[in-house]
């Protein structure tokens, strides 16, 4: 995923998910990504960094006005949202699932740079299909947009882990892929905020966000075209385009290695996790704390932020060395965050119907500061727990095997969420809410800190 997003994260989509969560492995050598900002000169390493981060911002700034569009100004129960959010959450991952397979063997076998210029191309296009939706405030256009963003964000996952050992050196690649996710982390938040901002409760700003999605899209196809051929490394093989049977066999290939199936299975149950929790927060934000969209940014802006300060803190602490031995007790007290979280939206006290507190009176609220500080601790320890999980996948296989194994992952991490956004919707449907949802959110901490101890057992 082209950055890993609200709806998934994404999640996360999985762009959305996937730039928060490879940022954080790339924090390794944190210091020595600092010495590398001639990249940024450079045509073999700009191109890629802008298209990255350019697909990235594109991808939240749509989702989110979607998001916000459709929460404050089309629904009006907190089923309704609840049930969209998941819904959303579940398409945008859905190609993930069923794609993901056939994305590493293209990136694996074909001209990298030209599979990134025809998917940038296709994102033009989406974005026309989302503007239309959201213009005509038409769900199912917009549904259909988030699926078709989800379906380009495949198959460019995998090429931006692939195609940096071809153009950089062999001391460059940490630092470039440092960078990389570092400028991809930027443009979620910025993304992220600006939908927040553009389109108000009323709905009005839509038409700003048509025609920022769409040069978005434009500049990012330029970028692209100036990206150096990266030509495939090796033989070229037969492609299967059965996806059912070249998922197997993907997966089958990957998860035979004790450690791989061990890391996988715990990044694919924290992202679980993830998908439940982020999907809850438009809902609770509106619907609990009778909150502005604004408001929902600021709670998407602590999360991503809090992350990327857990993977520097557990980097901190290993001292660069891939272990698993912070995993269990990260989730634990993760888990234990999620329940204070539960705790002061039970107790939290709404403003009466039609009214909604503004990003400056919810700041000034006495009970703000508890509720983003205990959202902050949600998200510092699920960075602990899930970047030295990643740590694994990209120091167990041979570098030629990179993009299949990310590919395995995401087949794997995209399963468990549509299953985490299943599971919120039904729950949704049977009347369950959304801060009741926070205790199976918890509950899922337990289990996730047990598959962290038998990695660290496993590796350790």
């Amino acid at each position: 995923m082209q950055g890993q997003s609200v709806i998934e994260f994404d999640a996360q989509a999985e762009r959305t998910k996937d730039a928060v969560t490879l940022i954080l492995c790339s924090n390794r050598d944190f210091h020595f990504m600092q010495n590398t900002a001639h990249l940024l000169r450079t045509r073999r390493f700009l191109p890629l960094f802008l298209t990255q981060l350019l697909g990235a911002f594109n991808d939240n700034l749509f989702k989110f006005s979607m998001v916000i569009l459709v929460t404050y100004g089309i629904y009006e129960s907190e089923s309704e949202d609840f049930a969209f959010n998941a819904l959303a959450s579940g398409l945008f991952i859905l190609p993930f699932f069923l794609f993901s397979s056939l994305a590493g063997q293209l990136a694996d076998n074909y001209d990298k740079a030209r599979i990134t210029r025809f998917v940038k191309t296709l994102e033009i296009f989406i974005a026309v299909v989302g503007g239309i939706g959201l213009w005509l405030q038409s769900i199912p256009i917009m549904l259909t947009a988030l699926f078709l963003l989800g379906l380009q964000s495949t198959f460019f996952g995998p090429i931006k882990y692939a195609v940096l050992p071809q153009h950089l050196e062999q001391d460059e690649i940490l630092g470039g892929t440092g960078l990389v996710e570092a400028g991809t982390y930027i443009a979620i938040l910025a993304g992220t905020i600006l939908g927040g901002i553009i389109i108000d409760r009323n709905g009005n700003g839509v038409e700003i966000a048509v025609i920022a999605v769409f040069v978005v899209a434009l500049i990012g196809r330029i970028a692209a075209q100036f990206m150096p051929p990266a030509p495939a490394q090796k033989e070229v093989e037969a492609i299967d385009f059965n996806f059912v049977r070249s998922s197997i066999r993907l997966i089958s290939a990957t998860l035979h290695v004790r450690r791989l199936y061990l890391a996988i299975i715990a990044i694919s149950f924290f992202w679980t996790i993830g998908s439940v929790l982020i999907i809850q927060f438009p809902p609770l934000v509106e619907n609990v704390l009778t909150a502005t969209p604004q408001v929902a940014s600021l709670f998407l802006g602590v999360f991503s932020i809090g992350i990327a300060v857990g993977s520097i803190l557990v980097n901190r602490l290993l001292k660069s060395e891939v272990s698993a031995r912070f995993a269990p007790a990260s989730v634990i007290l993760m888990g234990v965050f999620v329940l204070i979280l539960y705790f002061i939206a039970r107790s939290w006290q709404g403003l009466p119907e039609g009214q909604l507190y503004t990003f400056d009176t919810f700041i000034v609220h006495e009970g703000a500061w508890a509720l983003l500080g205990t959202l902050a601790g949600v998200s510092i320890f699920g960075g602990m727990f899930v970047v030295p999980l990643y740590a694994f996948l990209t120091t167990t296989v041979d570098i030629s095997q990179t993009a299949r194994t990310i590919a395995a992952n995401n087949v794997v991490n995209s399963g468990c969420m549509v299953v985490g956004a299943l599971v919120a919707l039904g729950l949704s449907m049977i009347g369950v809410s959304t801060t009741e949802q926070l205790l199976l959110v918890a509950a899922m901490c337990l289990v996730a800190a047990w598959l962290g101890q038998q990695l660290h057992r496993a590796c350790d």
